[in-house]
């Protein structure tokens, strides 16, 4: 079976600010696919419930290869109210992943505060 005849699992997002204990609602997202060329897959901010809703959870644009998410951590702790040292410790958290089995879906859970972040392979 060729990777056009198989349907995508998609990729799904979900980011807790653990630092306060929220869904991190509003924090923007920038999901890229690298290879082989550079292209925006998805791009947007995170609900209320801190999930992404975007297409691509559904498999929308995602193929075989090389991926990178950037997330906006300082935005999203400033625009909350929240004094950052100028510059921040972490102002743009950004992930790279590889996607080899596309009919498998990837979710990616991302707890951060402004001093770290982690980010994983998670089951949804």
């Amino acid at each position: 079976m060729t990777e056009t005849a198989i349907k995508p699992g998609g990729i799904s997002i979900h980011a807790v600010d653990v630092a306060h204990g929220v869904p991190a609602a509003n924090l923007s997202v920038l999901l890229i696919r690298c290879d082989p060329d550079k292209t925006e897959i998805a791009r947007g901010q995170c609900a209320e419930s801190g999930y992404f809703s975007h297409p691509v959870s559904d498999g929308v644009g995602v193929t075989r290869g090389l991926y990178e998410i950037t997330f906006g951590v300082g935005v999203y702790y400033r625009t909350n109210g929240i004094v950052l040292p100028e510059p921040a410790f972490v102002e743009d958290a950004v992930f790279r992943f590889g996607i080899d089995r596309i009919s498998e879906h990837f979710h990616i859970p991302f707890k951060f505060t402004p001093w770290g972040f982690s980010l994983f392979r998670g089951g949804a």
